[in-house]
């Protein structure tokens, strides 16, 4: 079995659209981590149309946060929840993976 999924593996090809370089420069990439310092990010699993206001709204009272908590969207239903200080997003964290979804594993990088 490991033999075949090698041989697959070897046969495989990039497309010329694959096999472009891309180039990331170390320019801005020291603001771009940092922007995401004291953040979590959250996707809503939905594909119908939901009032992001009234949403934001809603999480910060369930979170029991203030205004000084960012929400931004940054994809298509992909949040980014930037927090003052680490207790409050280390709060929000293990209220959200023990509690609400204890089924979640959390990888370190």
């Amino acid at each position: 079995m490991a033999d075949e999924v090698v041989d697959s593996m070897e046969k495989m090809k990039l497309t010329s659209e694959e096999e472009e370089i891309i180039d990331i420069s170390d320019e801005g990439r020291l603001e771009a981590i940092e922007s995401c310092h004291l953040s979590l990010i959250g996707k809503f699993l939905t594909c119908k149309p939901f009032n992001k206001m009234a949403t934001k709204n809603t999480i910060r009272r369930a979170w029991g946060v203030d205004d000084t908590m960012q929400i931004l969207e940054v994809g298509p239903n992909l949040f980014q929840f930037k927090f003052q200080f680490e207790f409050e997003m280390n709060r929000i964290f293990k209220v959200v993976v023990t509690v609400h979804w204890p089924k979640i594993t959390v990888h370190d990088q």
